[in-house]
């Protein structure tokens, strides 16, 4: 796969419809005025027929679910899901207007629900992801904590200990996506049985919490340099009490950690698409703007020096395509990238992203450096790919790593 299908094209070109009449008009309000995404998600839910599709393929996996357990036969045929490079090419539009839709809807649709999904009994599905897949509630996914962003496991705080048949939840949870508007939240945090084991070794448990729990409180939206789109924002539990029904605990002997690492990958390979959104928008903006001013009599596309950054610019393009390409083309085949592999797809594309989008803002010159030309929003939101999901640095090592182990 090298290029987009004809129907892949008419799924772009409906979003791009989409994005133009319906996001961009609240385009400011996102960025400058507080105003948070998850009604205009509900609005892209609706238009495109997607809270009914993802309604429609929850149930019946809960119901394969059900005849799988109870020993019966199930013989509904499977509804058609929606293919990754739909996902994909819409995502690619969204992050043009702002990076905060695309966001909210995979981590709560993708991370949040997915965590519940793969860990959660079928009475938990039911009551927490089937919200979160439709986007009737919001989800939040929380392992980052103050002292351990890049080192999520080893530098994690936060703790659980038994208290008679619960867990008594405490600690600290930063950079939440989603964090200060979510209904639900999957929260990561180390056993503490009081055996006096190494924090490091701590198991890692995961459970599913509501908003309305008491002892749970969480901050306001964060000011950030970049995707204003996209509330971030810290939660803190002071002896929040879990029942055992909030406790995702998998398979038998497994570890939250399993979880989160498949989790990690996903992302990574997942920043593609937004790079390739960043870069595209700054190709679009900046081929526009070379062909209309003008200097000494000539427009500025004449210039050699404006055609290398336009060439750069496509061969980003291009590279970061292909990742995106090769990332739809694994799920597609049933593959999961190793973290490695995922890694490397996530440090070279948020690098071109965001190189490409500061080229967009010399090219405009002053212009570029005033938010009304929207290239300035564009290389603030560039710079959170090369944080978000993991720090380039970190990527760096596990990249190194794959490839001392072959």
């Amino acid at each position: 796969m090298f290029a987009w299908s004809a129907d892949e094209l008419a799924v772009r070109d409906a979003v791009r419809q989409f994005v133009d009449k319906e996001l961009r008009p609240h385009q400011d309000d996102l960025e400058f005025g507080g105003l948070p995404p998850y009604d205009l998600v509900r609005s892209y839910y609706a238009a495109f027929g997607l809270r009914d599709a993802a309604a429609e393929a929850f149930d019946f996996a809960i119901r394969k679910a059900r005849a799988q357990d109870a020993g019966t036969p199930f013989d509904e045929a499977e509804p058609d899901g929606v293919d990754p490079a739909l996902t994909g090419v819409a995502n690619i539009e969204l992050v043009k207007v702002g990076m905060g839709i695309p966001t909210a809807i995979g981590v709560s649709a993708g991370l949040a629900a997915g965590t519940i999904n793969a860990l959660g009994s079928i009475e938990q599905r039911e009551r927490w992801a089937r919200d979160l897949v439709t986007f009737d509630k919001v989800g939040a996914w929380a392992i980052t904590e103050p002292e351990s962003g890049s080192d999520a496991f080893g530098g994690m705080r936060s703790t659980v200990r038994p208290d008679g048949d619960d867990f008594l939840l405490t600690g600290h949870k930063t950079f939440i996506t989603n964090g200060p508007y979510a209904d639900t939240i999957v929260v990561y945090a180390k056993l503490d049985t009081g055996d006096g084991l190494d924090t490091r070794e701590q198991p890692v448990l995961t459970f599913v919490l509501d908003a309305d729990l008491e002892g749970l409180t969480r901050s306001q939206p964060f000011k950030k340099m970049g995707m204003a789109s996209s509330p971030t924002g810290e939660l803190f539990f002071d002896n929040v009490r879990l029942g055992r029904d909030r406790l995702l605990a998998g398979q038998p002997g497994s570890d939250g950690r399993a979880s989160a690492r498949a989790n990690f990958v996903a992302e990574r390979v997942g920043i593609a698409t937004f790079a390739l959104g960043i870069i595209e928008e700054c190709q679009r903006l900046s081929i526009d703007y070379a062909r209309q001013r003008e200097l000494w009599g000539r427009p500025i596309s004449d210039f050699q020096l404006i055609q290398l950054k336009l060439a750069e610019m496509e061969i980003a393009r291009v590279n970061v395509a292909n990742m995106v390409f090769q990332g739809i083309a694994a799920r597609r085949a049933g593959i999961t990238m190793d973290l490695g592999e995922a890694s490397a797809i996530k440090l070279y594309s948020s690098r071109a992203a965001c190189d490409v989008a500061m080229e967009a803002v010399q090219l405009f010159g002053g212009n570029g450096y005033m938010a009304e030309y929207r290239v300035e929003q564009l290389a603030r939101d560039a710079k959170s790919l090369m944080i978000y999901a993991g720090s380039n640095e970190v990527q760096v090592t596990h990249v190194a790593k794959a490839l001392l182990r072959r």
